[in-house]
This record gives C-alpha cells, structure tokens and sequence, in this order.
C-alpha cells in the first residue's frame, strides 16, 4: 500500500483532497505587522528617517540629533537605544512592556529611557523615536512635521 498525502474532506461532496499547509498566524509566527525585534540598522534607517534628523558620534557611539539636540543614540552594546522619553510615558511604558524597554540605575534621574533592540516591534521603535524627535525639535520644524 503506498502512503497518501494527509487529506480532508470537503464540504458537501465526501471526495477528500490533500490538506493544504497552515498559515503562518496559525503556526504561532507573528505576521511581518507584529514581529519583534529590530536591527541595528533599522533603527538608525527609522531614525534618519525624521526631518533634519541627524547621526553623529556620542560617547563612542552612534548619536542622532536634530538641530543640535540628541534625541536617541545606540548604546556600547550594540543591542540598547537609550531615548529621550517624558516621565509619564516612561513609566508606562515600563509597566506595560518590561522586556523591551527599560532603566539603569544611571538614566533614573534622567528623561532618558533603554530599549531593547531585539524586543520591540519596528512600529513601536519608530512611535518612540518621533516623540524623543518631537521633544528636542524646535517648535517652528515640528509644526512644519505635524502640519
């Protein structure tokens, strides 16, 4: 007896066809909207992408400003973006997604925030990245953006 390809039946005509292969939401990957995880390079692309924005070298490393002022850099391990964030949106982001934004003991003072490259999504890195944008650009540039 040979083997037969693992079959189904159809609705309403009892003939059975061969199963055709899950989709990749049903196989438990996350779809491209959802992925996690950002490179390196993504991050600086989506930086860049802002108006006016900006790289330069800030303490040995990668540093994006506009007109002057920095707004994320990539931290010594390659794998961290430290942001500039407001205190309220800090904490709740904190709460609502510790594994891939956090804080050091060194940036609790500071309006600054860490983000793990590999455990955010690109949209949510991009989201963080026009609001530290949005809180170092001058008024005049941000009207112009947001207008």
């Amino acid at each position: 007896m040979t083997s037969r390809p693992r079959s189904t039946p159809r609705k309403g005509r009892g003939e059975r066809t061969p199963r055709r292969s899950v989709g990749r939401a049903a196989r438990g990957r996350r779809s491209e909207k959802g992925r996690r995880g950002v490179s390196p390079e993504a991050a600086r692309s989506i930086a860049l992408r802002l108006p006016e924005a900006v790289e330069g070298p800030c303490y040995g490393t990668p540093g994006y400003r506009v007109r002057g002022k920095l707004f994320a850099r990539l931290r010594e391990d390659g794998e961290t973006f430290v942001v500039s964030v407001d205190p309220d949106t800090r904490d709740a982001l904190l709460e609502a997604n510790p594994k891939a934004f956090f804080l050091t003991d060194h940036y609790r003072p500071y309006d600054w925030m860490l983000v793990r490259l590999a455990a955010v999504s690109p949209n949510e890195l991009e989201d963080m990245l026009r609001l530290a944008w949005g809180r170092k650009a001058p008024k005049r540039l941000r009207a112009v953006f947001e207008g």
